[in-house]
Order: C-alpha cells, then sequence, then structure tokens
C-alpha cells in the first residue's frame, strides 16, 4: 500500500477547500487574549478574516483556509491551546426568553412608577372626583402593563392547573388577576382603595427574581453537545482513485482513513499500517503518550502524534466511543437535574397554605357579616400582602451576592442550583492530570550544553513531551544541531559538533543521550497545582473524604497520592469506570463534588452531585462541569464549598424572614386591617430586607 508515501500529492491538493470553521481556544482571558488570537490567525496565507467570541471561548475562521492543524500550530506558538469544533453541534447563542423578561421588567418598572405617583396623591388626602379620576388614569397604565408582564406567570399556572398540579405561580397569578379586578371594581363604584400599585409591585418583583434564576439556568450548555461538537468533521478517505476529503458522517465500517501527525482521529478503527504515538490525555487521562502499530485499536478524539496513520473503520457514528460517551453524558446530566432547589421545595408547602389561608379569610368574614363584598376585599387582601416576592427573590439575591464573590476569588458558577449543591458536598473526588497537576517537566539538573541541545531536539517535534521539554527551557538558547529527524515511538535525532544526540525512550522513559556521557532522564516530572495541597488539607479539616481517580498509570498516581497524603486512591480507570463509580457514590447517598478536566472526565462531572472544572480544561468538561475555576489556585475549591455553606445559611435566613414577616401580616389582613398602602409597605420592606441580608454575604469572611 503507498497511501503513506505522499499525503500531500494530487489526490490531496484536488481536495475541497474548507472557507470556514471554528476552533475553541478555552486559554483566552481579556482583550488582549482576543487581538493575539486575531493577529496571529489573519497572518496566516489564506486567511480573509478571523473573529473572536471571548464569551464561548471560540474563534470563527474564514477564507481560504491552509489546514486545521496549520491554524492550530499557528496559536499553539503563540501560547494558546486550540482544538476544531464542529459547527453544527453546538448550541444557539441567542437568547429570546431572557431579553422577553427584561423587556417585562421594564414594562412592569416604568407602569409601577407611574401609578405609586398616582397611588400617594390618593393617599395624600385627594378629593372624590380626583381620587376616581387617578383610579382611572391608574387602571388605563395598570391592566395592559401586568397583562402582558406577568404573562410568564399566567401560562405557568395555566399549564400547572392543566395537569391538576398547583406550582408557585398558581397563587401569584391568583393575586395579581384578583388585585386587578377588585381594583377596577372598586374604581366602577367609586371605592376609595384599589389595588393596582401592588398587583405591579408583585409582577416587578418577581420578575426580576425569574430573570436572575433564568441567567444562571441560562450559563449552563449541555456537556453531550460540546462532546458532539469535538468530533473531526471531515476525514481523508483512501480510495483506488486516491485521497480524498469527505465529511466523517459519510464514512462507513470498513473504509480506510488516512490521519496526519497532529490530527484527531474521526472515529473507531483498527491502525492498517504506519506506526505512531497516540495521546489519549483526552479521553483515558493517560499523561505519556502510547505507540501505535498495525493491529491497534484507536478511540474517536485521540489525537495522532509523530507519524501518518492509515486506519480501518470500526465504528462510526452513534456507534463510536465519543458518541456513547455523549449519551452516557446526556443522561447523568439529566438526572442530576432533578435536583429540587430550596424555592422549589418552600413553594410546594407556599402554594396550598397561601391559598387555605385566602379561603378561610373570604368564608370567616362572609359567614360573620353576610357581605360579599367585604369578605372578597379581605381574601384579595390575604394574597397580596402573603405576596412570594420574598420568597421569590430569597434564593436569586443570595446567588446573585455569592456568585458576585465567587467570581472575584475565581469561580465561575455556572448552574442555577450550585451554590446549594456546594453547601451539601460530603465527600471529594479529584482528577489527577491537568487537575491536581499540571504536567510540566522540572529539568534545574540540566547543565547549559544539555539544556541548549535538548531545547533544539524538542522544538523539532510535537509530542507532548518535547512540548514539555520546551515549555521547561524556555528562556534557553537551542544548540545549532543539523540533520534533525524523528522516528516515531523512538524520538528525534540530530547531529550537535559533528557527533550524533538523540532525545526520546529509553530504558528508564524519556532521556537526553549526549556524546561521551551516560543518558540524562528527562521523564516528565509532574508538577502539583498551586494550591493542591491546601484543598486536601481543607477537605481533611471539613471531614470530607478524598479520592483520587486517575486514568493514568499507578506509579504516576501513586506518586502523586503519596506527595498529597490521599490514602483512597486509583488508577487505570477509564471514562465508563468513573461515571460508574460517582453513580455508585450516588445511590450510597454520598453527595460528592468532582473536580476533573478531560474528556474522560465528563461522565464523571455530570454524575456527580455537583462539579468543577479547571478554565484550562476541555470545553466539554467545562460544559458537563457546574463551576468553573477561572485561576490556577486550587484552594478556591475549598473556598468555594464554605461560600456555599455561607450562602445557604443566608437562604435559610431569608425564608425565615419571609415566615415572620407573614406571621405578622397575615393576622392583619385577616382581620381586615390591610389597605393597600399597608400592602406596598409591606411588600417593599419585606424583599428589601431579603435583599439586604443576602448581600451581607459579599462582605463575610473566608
Amino acid at each position: 500500500m503507498t497511501a503513506l508515501a505522499d499525503p500531500t500529492g494530487p489526490a490531496a491538493a484536488a481536495q475541497p477547500e474548507v472557507t470556514s470553521l471554528i476552533l475553541s481556544v478555552p486559554g483566552m482571558r481579556c482583550a488582549r487574549c482576543i487581538g493575539s488570537v486575531e493577529a496571529t490567525l489573519a497572518d496566516l496565507p489564506g486567511v480573509a478574516a478571523a473573529r473572536v467570541n471571548l464569551g464561548d471561548k471560540q474563534v470563527r475562521v474564514t477564507g481560504h483556509l491552509p489546514p486545521t492543524q496549520t491554524l492550530i500550530d499557528a496559536l499553539k506558538a503563540a501560547g494558546f491551546e486550540a482544538a476544531e469544533l464542529h459547527a453544527d453541534a453546538l448550541a444557539p447563542k441567542t437568547d429570546p426568553e431572557g431579553r422577553a423578561l427584561l423587556t417585562r421588567i421594564g414594562v412592569a418598572a416604568f407602569a409601577m412608577m407611574n401609578v405609586m405617583i398616582l397611588s400617594v396623591a390618593i393617599w395624600s388626602g385627594a378629593s372624590e372626583a380626583t381620587r376616581d379620576l387617578f383610579h382611572w388614569i391608574s387602571a388605563i397604565i395598570a391592566i395592559p402593563a401586568v397583562v402582558y408582564a406577568a404573562r410568564p406567570f399566567f401560562a405557568s399556572a395555566l399549564s400547572a392547573l392543566r395537569v391538576m398540579r398547583v406550582n408557585m405561580d398558581v397563587p401569584i397569578s391568583l393575586a395579581i388577576l384578583l388585585a386587578l379586578g377588585m381594583s377596577l371594581h372598586e374604581t366602577w363604584i367609586h371605592g376609595p382603595d384599589a389595588w393596582f400599585d401592588a398587583a405591579l409591585s408583585l409582577t416587578l418583583f418577581l420578575l426580576i427574581g425569574r430573570y436572575l434564576d433564568h441567567r444562571t439556568r441560562r450559563a449552563a450548555r449541555s456537556a453531550a453537545a460540546s462532546l458532539t461538537a469535538l468530533e473531526v468533521p471531515r476525514a481523508t478517505l483512501v480510495t483506488e482513485a486516491g485521497a480524498i476529503d469527505v465529511p466523517t458522517a459519510q464514512l462507513t465500517i470498513g473504509d480506510l482513513i488516512r490521519v496526519l501527525p497532529g490530527t484527531r482521529v474521526p472515529v473507531d478503527a483498527e491502525v492498517i499500517e504506519g506506526r505512531s504515538d497516540l495521546d489519549r490525555s483526552l479521553l483515558t487521562g493517560e499523561s505519556l503518550p502510547v505507540a501505535a502499530a498495525p493491529g491497534t485499536t484507536v478511540a474517536a478524539g485521540e489525537t495522532v502524534l509523530t507519524a501518518p496513520l492509515i486506519l480501518r473503520a470500526t465504528a462510526v457514528g452513534e456507534d463510536t466511543s465519543l458518541r456513547r460517551m455523549a449519551a452516557a453524558v446526556s443522561v447523568a446530566e439529566g438526572a442530576r437535574n432533578r435536583h429540587v432547589a430550596l424555592a422549589d421545595r418552600a413553594a410546594r408547602i407556599y402554594a396550598p397554605l397561601v391559598h387555605g389561608l385566602a379561603a378561610a379569610g373570604f368564608l370567616g368574614w362572609l359567614l360573620a357579616t353576610g357581605d360579599a363584598h367585604k369578605a372578597l376585599l379581605v381574601a384579595v387582601a390575604t394574597l397580596i400582602i402573603t405576596c412570594p416576592c420574598a420568597l421569590g427573590l430569597a434564593v436569586p439575591a443570595v446567588s446573585v451576592a455569592a456568585s458576585g464573590k465567587l467570581f472575584k476569588g475565581g469561580v465561575l458558577l455556572k448552574s442555577s442550583t450550585a451554590l446549594e449543591r456546594l453547601a451539601e458536598v460530603d465527600a471529594i473526588v479529584l482528577d489527577k492530570t491537568g487537575t491536581l497537576t499540571t504536567g510540566a517537566l522540572r529539568l534545574e539538573h540540566l547543565d547549559p550544553d544539555a539544556a541548549s541541545v535538548a531545547l533544539a531536539l524538542a522544538q523539532a517535534s510535537d509530542h507532548p513531551v518535547s512540548r514539555a521539554v520546551s515549555l521547561a527551557l524556555r528562556g534557553t538558547e537551542p544548540a545549532g544541531l543539523s540533520d534533525l529527524s524523528e522516528v516515531a515511538g523512538e524520538g528525534v535525532r540530530g547531529t550537535w559538533r559533528g557527533k550524533s544526540v538523540r532525545l526520546g525512550k529509553g530504558p528508564s522513559g524519556t532521556e537526553l543521550l549526549l556524546p561521551g556521557r551516560p543518558s540524562i532522564p528527562l521523564s516528565p516530572e509532574e508538577t502539583l497545582r498551586p494550591g493542591a495541597a491546601a484543598l486536601i488539607a481543607q477537605a481533611r479539616q471539613a471531614g470530607l473524604p478524598v479520592t483520587l481517580l486517575s486514568g493514568d498509570r499507578p506509579a504516576a498516581v501513586h506518586t502523586v497520592a503519596t506527595s498529597l497524603q490521599i490514602d483512597d486512591w486509583r488508577a487505570e480507570t477509564s471514562p465508563s469506570d468513573k461515571m460508574a463509580l460517582l453513580e455508585e457514590r450516588a445511590r450510597q447517598g454520598q453527595r460528592v463534588l468532582m473536580v476533573g478536566d478531560g474528556l474522560n472526565d465528563a461522565g464523571a462531572l455530570a454524575a456527580a452531585h455537583v462539579s468543577m472544572a479547571p478554565a484550562s480544561a476541555l470545553d466539554a468538561a467545562r460544559a458537563a462541569s457546574d463551576a468553573v475555576l477561572l485561576g490556577g489556585d486550587l484552594r478556591m475549591v475549598g473556598e468555594a464549598l464554605h461560600i456555599a455553606r455561607q450562602a445557604r445559611r443566608r437562604m435559610l435566613q431569608n425564608f425565615g424572614l419571609a415566615a415572620t414577616y407573614n406571621a405578622i401580616s397575615v393576622p392583619l389582613a385577616l382581620a381586615g386591617f390591610a389597605s393597600p398602602l399597608m400592602a406596598a409597605v409591606a411588600m417593599s420592606t419585606s424583599s428589601i430586607l431579603v435583599v439586604l441580608n443576602a448581600l451581607r454575604l459579599r462582605g463575610a469572611r473566608p
């Protein structure tokens, strides 16, 4: 077979040009990063434009583009790791629901301010004719505003009632509609009081809480979608007529595929021709590459490193390991999303209680006085003065305060219930490679000649170990070498001062061979991330058991576990093994915090009670997690657990404030003393107290 002989021959040259693609660049942080990424790509031949989306950590490149790996290599040289994403698999970026909520908030706020101005005049003693006029003007403002702004509550309440269920939106909708109806009736009969301002205030405060909750939910993009987006969109199919570029979706079992160095394998396959090293770190967590030769099985998503391979497809489409992982992650996400929030649990008690009190007030006054009008006013007053404004703000207000505090410390929360679940954590599971360790090399023992030769050899290869050597020796002047060549599975050779030198495999791992000297070992020595030891100490102090879970070799895992004094560690665990362990812990009632960074961790991250990923993690791992660690210091994981517990206490305190408020106001409403003025003051006061209590969290000491 000659398919490997000319990977850039006529058949390859005839391949259709890609005109647009999306790269994931998770290392982008600021405006300077945007300029650097865009400028780096724009300087490449054929690139017409490069546009960064900093929020999604992506860049769209258009033009008569060079090979994708050329773009990735250019970004890597500029200090940015990149990977190609399948644009069709990415979730839509628009947020029509959020924009609609903001519009409704604006309408409710504008209407409430105008009606409150009229209400103040009425409360100040406006004459009967003036009072009636102001009531009619208030009705003209309030009714259309409430009909539009409160639509989310009406729709939700109607949906619940259709299935014979009562949710929080049922008493909200009932209070709003009765307030409008009674206010219109009182205006028609020239009554002294109306509740238009109360209906608008109720709508506004609850819309604000609804929007805060929506924003936290919107941040969590499906990890399953991100895994699918990491699939290679196109592949090089080897045929009798030559190599042609085809969509990966068109591949079938038995097809021969050529994969060049530096590119990912598009489908599960078996090596037919060629020898190379494979980077499996994203899928399995193995820190070192593995050799691939004819007969080796490879999985979709693995990266070919040192030489091209010819593969025969063994699984395509939904049957690939990457798709199966995505399906498992999707199932785990669905199970985790069944977590019932504190506010939802409170709502289950609140709705029937409020309805019962309002009904009791109506029946009591009707039986006692026979005045249906007075009885209905008491029922409306009870529904309004027991409004769930404070309850609706109890959780979102704390979430916003805690999220801001965590963000300043370097933790970004992505889930609306992440704080509550972080506060419930009773165990921690940690990945090793890329999470507890950086994989960096420490080479202080090299003399200047050895360092300069090692750097020159390392720069001639894209092997992960070579990249680690280059990073460890940055600032060193590379030696002048000639006759550089790389042999898959062996390393890089060259000539220095007329004699052969080599960087590659040896009896004890990676070694540097210089003339007249014994071999110098350069095996990767994993460096602990900053704060790793502090995190374990924090967990031990809090009584949280820690498990180290890694797909790497036992020796590497044991070294890290020993240095951090972690007794419970497991090596060579597959993605399915990790996920199974988290699911088993959940069945046992344990609430685990999982911290991981790779594709092999995505299932476990989704299956955990709550999860966190470093900002340097793969996009799919970040999407599967509930929080992202923006900085490199792992001690913030422990701080996040502490702040979450504080936040939960504030949430419970807010529920207590709401309950106290109701305990005082409900008797007044049932006794018939709740005027519109009292309702407006009571609602505003309770909501402000809840927000102020939430803001105390920002000043809480770590």
